[in-house]
């Protein structure tokens, strides 16, 4: 049956063509841009990233924005549907899609235009996907979209239409991802769409509920076990200033080596927010293995300047490294113990060594993770899932002891012999 003049969608089929691009520019001054199947690029989104930029965001947030821009287009291309005509039925259609249908497989940029008989099959020592690691206990990548996903993607989309229509961009009249009426929630993403949503007390009406994260901290002998598993003197260094100083993985890349001030025992990074720079202590070990790594590369012919980064590729042509070299690093550590940790975690680790010191004031765990609010530090009060499977274990342990050594019923109570002599006279 027809709705407003289009068919209804079988969705169950629909395939998400892959048509159109986000590319890097390479200039700062856009550093993405979102193409259109014919190549052009898409103009009511070139003009929403120049205004991201104005904001004073980050250069990765047209990328972030840009990857939810390009998935909602290739839906309306599908459709031939132009993107200031899409529909609350066409959005509603669209989050229904994300919620239930498969990911795109991404193929392997080695594999693309190879037949598909001719692309290797899954490892069949891989973990199935949604299936929780036996060594961590976190889940693995499953097949749908993430409800954080889709939330950030509900709000991007949102956001992009109320930019276009306070602009009276094109044929656009309302915005096709609609408020809620009687729908609150306590955190959305980007301080604009918190802003407003503080005001109105209103949220997206297809945006999805997002569980609650529990950090998860690497146990310190299994933390040896990854660091064991490092090959090279950088990579021990980089994850040796990760947990001692507790910073982002992007923001320890952007340090120069002018900024590893041994004297004083701090790195200088780059923070990923406000992009100040801060100077954050760090432990010996790790200013060991990072003088290491800089014996070993310089002789290597690694540039050599206080003004230049201070982490490099470790085969030339020499590169400054970036976060998805390092994160490859760091699942290559991770292959050795079958566990699926990410550098975020590292982060999260050293929140917690640093708070389960009892003399330092959790303001100075603030500063050094770089929070806006002392309240953030919050997630680290409730219990991990190793506490409260340990706590669990052990209680089951003690009922166990109980049952089988119960402990030894107390006499009745009686009269006592002496008593009783004073009493009756001696009787």
């Amino acid at each position: 049956m027809p709705v407003e003049g289009r068919p209804v969608r079988d969705l169950m089929s629909f395939v998400l063509p892959e048509i159109g691009e986000l590319r890097e520019t390479g200039n700062p001054w856009e550093p993405y841009e979102l193409l259109a199947p014919t190549g052009q690029p898409v103009e009511p989104v070139m003009v929403f990233f120049k205004d991201l930029m104005a904001a004073d965001s980050s250069p990765l947030t047209p990328r972030s924005y840009g990857m939810d821009l390009l998935r909602w287009l290739r839906f309306l291309w599908a459709f031939d549907i132009e993107w200031d005509r899409a529909g609350r039925e066409d959005a509603r259609d669209f989050m229904l899609w994300m919620k239930l249908a498969d990911k795109p497989q991404r193929v392997h940029w080695r594999h693309r235009g190879m037949p598909p008989s001719k692309i290797p099959s899954p490892r069949a020592d891989r973990p199935a996907p949604g299936v929780a690691n036996s060594v961590t206990g976190k889940p693995t990548v499953g097949t749908k979209y993430a409800a954080a996903t889709r939330a950030h993607c509900e709000t991007v989309l949102r956001t992009f239409y109320d930019f276009h229509l306070e602009r009276n961009t094109g044929s656009l009249l309302v915005n096709p991802f609609p408020l809620a009426r009687n729908r609150r929630s306590p955190r959305t993403y980007g301080a604009r769409q918190r802003a407003m949503e503080q005001q109105t007390g209103r949220t997206g009406l297809y945006r999805p509920k997002i569980p609650k994260r529990i950090p998860r901290r690497i146990p310190d002998d299994k933390y040896a076990e990854v660091f064991g598993g490092l090959r090279s003197h950088r990579d021990r260094a980089l994850l040796a200033f990760w947990v001692a100083t507790g910073a982002r993985a992007d923001e320890l890349l952007t340090s120069l080596q002018d900024d590893a001030v041994v004297s004083r025992q701090t790195i200088g990074v780059i923070r990923k927010g406000t992009r100040d720079y801060q100077e954050l202590p760090a432990s010996t070990d790790a200013f060991v293995w990072l003088r290491l790594y800089q014996e070993e590369a310089w002789r290597k012919g690694v540039p050599r300047s206080r003004s230049q980064p201070l982490w490099w590729t470790l085969r030339r042509p020499w590169r400054p490294l970036n976060y998805d070299a390092a994160r490859a690093m760091f699942n290559r550590a991770n292959q050795v113990l079958g566990a699926n940790w990410t550098l975020h975690d590292l982060r999260h680790t050293a929140a917690f060594l640093m708070l389960d010191d009892p003399e330092m004031p959790p303001a100075y765990v603030q500063h050094i993770l770089g929070h806006k609010y002392l309240s953030t530090l919050d997630i680290y009060n409730r219990p991990t899932r190793e506490d409260v499977v340990g706590a669990g274990l052990a209680h089951h342990v003690r009922q166990q002891q109980r049952r089988e050594n119960p402990p030894p019923v107390p006499a009745a109570p009686a009269y006592d012999v002496q008593s009783l002599n004073i009493l009756f006279g001696g009787r």
